[in-house]
């Protein structure tokens, strides 16, 4: 199959293209897009691999699925373009920026800032039908996010994993913790950060630090 992404990636994950869960990933997203409004636009279903090429990802955090409202979702996990309302978990990841590295909190949520330093915000779900979170989890997406994981996995070493809550903990049975720097926690959205464990955890400054250790350009958070 002909998929627009960014050229490294398209290399990295070519193998998954032609596969059976993949054709039939992209029919069903197809019909989908096609009977409801679902988010992000059609155009940014990949922005996260388009802003984040292979070979430049320093830092990976992984989201669930995109946001489900009007405006909100562009392709990059916990992302919001500017002029939107900052969803809660985005506030947190803000507030604990600022207590972290004394950064202020930005005038605006787009994370595009991140993405172009090495950031790879990936959703493991890429597309949802809109007000209905997780609406799209059954298609096959994490199939092929989780191939993406484990061709950093394979390819890549020194990287930065952030695994916040559950979901993106489950993740971490691919990464090789002895290559890699994996940051768990909570997830910051007020439900599970209001109960400990995400503010006080210092994960950007530690982030940063390994970055330095291993001769990497910091991110500017």
């Amino acid at each position: 199959m002909n998929v627009r992404i960014e050229p490294s990636w398209q290399q990295q994950l070519s193998g998954e293209f032609d596969k059976p869960y993949f054709v039939g990933l992209t029919t069903a997203v197809r019909n989908e897009y096609t009977q409801y409004a679902c988010y992000p636009p059609g155009r940014l279903i990949f922005n996260a691999f388009d802003l984040c090429p292979f070979d430049r990802v320093k830092v990976v955090i992984i989201g669930q699925d995109p946001y489900h409202e009007p405006g909100q979702a562009h392709g990059l996990s916990f992302s919001v373009l500017p002029g939107v309302p900052f969803p809660p978990s985005l506030q947190n990841i803000f507030k604990e920026i600022e207590q972290d590295l004394g950064t202020p909190v930005p005038q605006d949520g787009d994370l595009s800032r991140w993405a172009r330093q090495g950031v790879l915000l990936l959703n493991a779900t890429l597309t949802v039908r809109a007000h209905q979170a997780n609406s799209h989890a059954q298609l096959g997406w994490q199939t092929f996010t989780d191939a993406a994981i484990q061709a950093l996995a394979h390819g890549r070493e020194h990287l930065v994993y952030m695994l916040w809550g559950g979901f993106a903990r489950s993740k971490a049975y691919m990464i090789n913790r002895q290559q890699n720097l994996v940051l768990e926690s909570v997830h910051p959205s007020p439900l599970s950060a209001n109960r400990g464990g995400w503010f006080g955890q210092h994960q950007f400054s530690r982030c940063n630090e390994y970055l330095k250790e291993n001769g990497i350009e910091p991110i500017q958070w």
